[in-house]
């Protein structure tokens, strides 16, 4: 844990607060952070997703390989995007371009309208868009409750795992994106993963990774060489992490400044 603590303020520190078997062992601030201040996670925000989809399939509002053209006819009706399910989108294998990051996540309507580069399944492309078209199935299944994806979200996951959200970025449109955007305090964020921790063999479907790319599983990376086979975290740009390692019984959430941090030597480090 100390050489781990090492790394992490060799690279523009901002928090880490770690725990083993519950019990935080580690818990430190810089760059003017503190344990009561909300950073965004920017792509970490992906990682609720895949846990809620799993939610939303136990209770049977979707099925992870239903397809996008099960809600909408103009995708069924097309012969490419037709091949497209839910766990496409999850895994980044949709075949959509990059693209869809940082301040350019489109509204789900012009989520829906992208055209595919690649056939569904043949290739990983990291992006948004596929989380923002998951955003417009989610929102018309959940229409007849009149709820929104993200009150969903606080039901299903986030109030279960005692996780606050600070503050929610929103589009021009009003709406809240899925791949980013989210705000929250370190203690929030290591409880979300503490409570993936707990909740893992129900996650389990979230930590396979594809053909494409064997490391990414739905909207959670998987353990890089020299960690714990185990270990499988959530990564947002500027060195935002989370990361849960089972067999150590360990969770860690990092807020970081940018800079060269890299999350397998912060692993090797730490495990």
């Amino acid at each position: 844990m100390q050489a781990a603590v090492a790394y992490h303020e060799r690279h523009k520190p901002q928090a880490l607060v770690a725990s083993r078997a519950g019990e935080v062992e580690v818990e430190t601030y810089d760059d003017g952070f503190s344990g009561g201040k909300p950073h965004a996670l920017y792509s970490g925000t992906k990682s609720f997703w895949g846990p809620l989809a799993i939610a939303a399939q136990r209770e049977g509002l979707l099925e992870l390989d239903e397809t996008v053209g099960a809600t909408f006819a103009a995708w069924r009706e097309d012969p490419v995007k037709r091949q497209v399910t839910i766990r496409h989108l999850l895994t980044l294998t949709t075949g959509i371009g990059f693209g869809g990051l940082g301040n350019a996540v489109p509204p789900h309507e012009k989520a829906l309208a992208v055209q595919l580069k690649d056939r569904p399944g043949e290739r990983f492309t990291y992006g948004g868009i596929p989380l923002q078209i998951f955003g417009a199935v989610l929102s018309e299944k959940l229409k007849a409750r009149q709820l929104t994806p993200h009150e969903y979200l606080e039901s299903k996951i986030l109030k279960p795992a005692g996780v606050e959200i600070a503050s929610w970025r929103k589009l021009a449109d009003g709406s809240q994106p899925l791949p980013t955007g989210a705000f929250l305090t370190a203690r929030n964020w290591l409880a979300y993963g503490q409570y993936v921790l707990a909740h893992r063999d129900e996650f389990a479907e979230c930590f396979k990774g594809t053909t494409a790319n064997p490391r990414y599983g739905l909207c959670w990376w998987l353990a890089p060489p020299g960690a714990a086979p185990d270990t499988v975290y959530a990564s947002g740009s500027g060195g935002q992490a989370l990361y849960v390692l089972p067999s150590a019984d360990l969770v860690a959430a990092r807020f970081g400044g940018g800079g060269s941090f890299k999350h397998d030597a912060f692993l090797k480090r730490l495990t």
